[in-house]
Parts: C-alpha cells; sequence; structure tokens
C-alpha cells in the first residue's frame, strides 16, 4: 500500500511530492488515515536547518494532525480501528515504538515517531489520543499542539495565577493559544506585540486585553505604560529573534518568569544581564508547554463540547497537501495564523 507524502530531501529548498510504500506495522505502532494536519512553524525550522545539520534526510514531515485509526500493531491497547484520534508530537499513553522507515522505490525514507504530511502515517501508539468521534478533526489538529503547548506554556511553564499580567510578543500559532490560555487562567492584564494588524486582531478576540505594533520604536515604555515600570509578572516570546528575546526578558518583573517557546537558529545568541536570575527572576525554555495529550486533549474536549471556547476561527488558511509549499510560503509572508491541509 503506498501513500501520497511530502518529502523533505533537502534543507532551504520546497518539500517533494510523491508516493511511498507503507512499511507493516511493527510492535507499538497504528496505521492512522490522516483526514487534516496543521503546518507548524516548527516545520519551516526543519526545511530551513534551524537546529543545525539534519542526519535524517530524506524523512517526512508534520506533528499535529486529526485522522482515523484503520489498523493496530501487536500490543497497542489504547485505541483499536475506527477510533478517531488526535495525533501529537507529545508523547501520551501507550507504547513508543521504533521509527517507521518508509520506502520510495528503492530509497528509504526516513520518520519519527510521527508525521502528518501524508494521507496515511505509520505512527506510535503514544503519539496518537482518541477522541469522540462528533469532534471536527480540523479542532482535533488544533489539539494537537496549539491548544496544548499553548495553555501548557500558561500554567506548566509560566505557573500563572489569577489576575498576573502577561505581554508575549508573537501573536500567531502557538501565541494565539496561549493568549487564550491566559484569559481562561484568569490573567490581566494581557498584552500581545505582533507586526502583523490581522494577527493583533485575532488576539483580541480570544483575550488579548491590549495589542501593541512591535515594529514601534518606543515599544518597551508603550509596554511599561500597560503593567508598570517593573514589568510584566510574566513574559513570552514566540518570535526565536534575538533582540526580541532580550527585550521580553527586560520587561520582566524582577520576580517574574521569562518563557521561551520560539526556537532560535542554532547560529544566534543573546546576551542578557544574569544577575536577577539569582534574585528571584527566572527565564526558561519551554518543550511544548509540557503537555500531557493523554491528560490534556480528553480536558479540552470537554470544554469545548460545553461551549466554553470554540479554536476552529483560528484557521485562516486551508488546503491541500499538493499545495503544501504555497501555504508554507504564506506563513512565511506572515500572512497566516493557522493553516490546515484537508485530505
Amino acid at each position: 500500500m503506498k501513500t501520497l507524502a511530502a518529502i523533505l530531501t533537502q534543507l532551504k529548498q520546497p518539500l517533494e511530492l510523491d508516493e511511498v510504500e507503507i512499511p507493516k506495522l511493527e510492535y507499538g505502532q497504528v496505521l492512522v488515515e490522516l483526514k487534516t494536519s496543521r503546518i507548524c512553524g516548527s516545520q519551516i525550522g526543519e526545511i530551513d536547518g534551524v537546529k543545525g545539520e539534519d542526519r535524517w534526510l530524506p524523512h517526512l514531515l508534520g506533528h499535529e494532525a486529526g485522522g482515523i485509526v484503520r489498523e493496530v500493531g501487536p500490543e497497542v491497547t489504547t485505541v483499536k480501528p475506527d477510533d478517531h484520534v488526535v495525533a501529537h508530537w507529545r508523547p501520551g499513553a501507550g507504547v513508543q515504538s521504533r521509527p517507521p522507515k518508509y520506502k520510495r522505490g528503492s530509497q528509504t525514507i526516513n520518520a519519527g515517531w510521527i508525521t502528518t504530511f501524508n494521507h496515511w502515517a505509520v505512527l506510535s501508539e503514544n503519539r496518537v489520543t482518541r477522541i469522540p468521534e462528533d469532534l471536527d478533526l480540523e479542532i482535533a489538529a488544533l489539539l494537537a499542539d496549539t491548544l496544548t503547548t499553548g495553555f501548557g506554556i500558561i500554567n506548566r511553564d509560566a505557573k500563572a495565577r489569577i489576575g498576573e499580567s502577561l505581554v508575549i510578543f508573537g501573536a500567531g500559532g502557538i501565541g494565539l493559544g496561549a493568549i487564550l490560555g491566559a484569559k481562561l487562567a484568569g490573567l490581566h492584564p494581557i498584552v500581545a506585540v505582533d507586526l502583523f494588524p490581522h494577527k493583533l486582531e485575532m488576539a483580541k478576540q480570544f483575550g488579548a486585553t491590549h495589542t501593541l505594533d512591535g515594529s514601534s520604536q518606543d515599544i518597551t515604555e508603550q509596554v511599561q505604560a500597560i503593567v508598570g515600570k517593573r514589568g510584566a509578572d510574566i513574559t513570552l516570546d514566540g518570535t526565536g529573534n534575538p533582540s526580541i528575546i532580550e527585550r521580553c526578558y527586560s520587561l520582566t518583573q524582577p520576580k517574574g518568569r521569562c518563557v521561551l517557546y520560539g526556537v532560535m537558529s542554532h547560529d544566534k545568541a543573546v546576551s542578557i544581564h544574569t544577575l536577577p536570575l539569582h534574585f528571584g527572576k527566572l527565564l526558561t525554555g519551554s518543550e511544548g508547554g509540557g503537555s500531557q495529550p493523554h491528560e490534556d486533549i480528553p480536558r479540552l474536549v470537554r470544554m469545548i463540547q460545553n461551549d466554553q471556547f470554540d479554536p476552529k476561527p483560528m484557521i485562516s488558511h486551508r488546503g491541500s497537501l499538493q499545495e503544501v509549499d504555497e501555504l508554507i510560503s504564506k506563513m512565511r509572508k506572515g500572512e497566516v495564523i493557522h493553516a490546515v491541509m484537508n485530505y
């Protein structure tokens, strides 16, 4: 059996669309017919080699989707055929299998425990979480990362408390999930900073009390006018830009928490004054908000189904797998809030 897939063969080059042979299921593996996949900024980072040399080329991409289980391998217990699932990159319940290897003719195409830029995928059991059949599978794709990571950044990384102030640099993608999480957690004020007006408008819809144009020369003064001269209780950076990370850190109050979830290029560095770290200021990076998909996803599904929030308006662009490079190009230009591919 074969599936259409988008393959990364060279860094900083367009993806190759081709059919690959699906391998036989091994211990702890699940065959999923994917229905929709979000394109994450992390995939752009992979394409650009942000983390350095990629020793797994050629390989498949994608790590958040909604789909239907069609077959399970030996010792799989958490899902069964016909279950609707969220496919996520953070490990959840069940077996962590060996990553599968696909074939394109005689060529081996590598894959991780999860890939979603392919219509059918062999996934590790602990990368899928069952959801109700009536849940929209586009929302399932948002639950895979946007919401679980965004909420986790607020709850687990920043350890937010009701009434604390928040400043977030970057109001697209994961940032929008963090803004919604901050609203639900009772933070105030919630200040979103971005370069794109349409992202700031969306940030308002999902909980930002203030929005600021990040290109302003006096952005520090504007932020301080809202949160106070000492800075915000919590600051978040989703840009990975060294100068913005430094500004984000400087705008964190002396006992506050600065969380970095944007990935800085491996050849960049930041310069910060570390003395405040000895007196209570915290600087940390986020790994998916520390999310526990098997615990977090059912909770969020319950909230969505009880009309506590609706994340679907976060999706601004849709397309097919054949349009993946076009959608990625729009993301690079800052046009996209969330882009999903429907199969």
